[in-house]
């Protein structure tokens, strides 16, 4: 009985924590998740309602900030990492969960309701509901110096360049070269930016 109400303390804890406003929230948050996940650097940044799950398999280099309401997942024998000089918008999921592999490198934006997911559901068998079929796991590798704009998806392995940006609202299935531009559904080269 002890074990459930000490897990369930410190589950309340994490969810108020989380949840509260201003810097001294920011600060909470802070402490926490530098307890908690893999490796961090200095200068972490957490929005209220920022959900992260899978600590021990989360790196993060210096001056991340992370806003409201964003997820982070790398449970299930995943791996997240996270380069220096990020900022993340808003409402924005990463998921390197379920076998999956996201590294994202140095100075890269990151807009606003932003999905990336390294993992799909498997689907192969059509006797089996997809729900009971599990993942397969993939990768995701965004290079230094990336801008990935409003509302994009970055499907399983793919790998974005250095220097390139990702239009908003693009679904990005295929890798992009460093200094693209690509946009739409799915993404084509837009322009080169050299």
């Amino acid at each position: 009985m002890f074990k459930i109400l000490s897990r369930e303390f410190l589950i309340w804890a994490n969810y108020i924590i989380f949840l509260v406003p201003g810097v001294t929230g920011r600060l909470l948050r802070e402490i926490v998740v530098k307890k908690l996940v893999k490796k961090v650097g200095e200068n972490l940044s957490l929005g209220v309602g920022v959900t992260i799950t899978g600590h021990k398999n989360i790196e993060m280099g210096s001056n991340i900030s992370i806003m409201n309401y964003s997820c982070l997942h790398a449970h299930h024998d995943a791996t997240l990492k996270l380069g220096n000089n990020i900022s993340i918008n808003s409402n924005t999921t990463i998921g390197a969960a379920d076998g999956g592999t996201i590294i994202i490198g140095n100075n890269v934006l990151i807009a606003q309701n932003v999905v990336l997911r390294a993992s799909d559901h498997e689907h192969r068998d059509i006797n089996i509901p997809i729900n009971q079929q599990g993942h397969t796991g993939g990768q995701i590798i965004i290079g230094n110096d990336c801008w990935i704009g409003a509302n994009a998806v970055i499907t399983r392995n793919v790998r974005i360049g250095d220097h390139s940006i990702v239009a908003a609202g693009a679904v990005v299935t295929k890798d992009v070269e460093s200094f693209e531009i690509v946009g739409g559904v799915p993404a084509k080269l837009m322009r080169k930016r050299t």
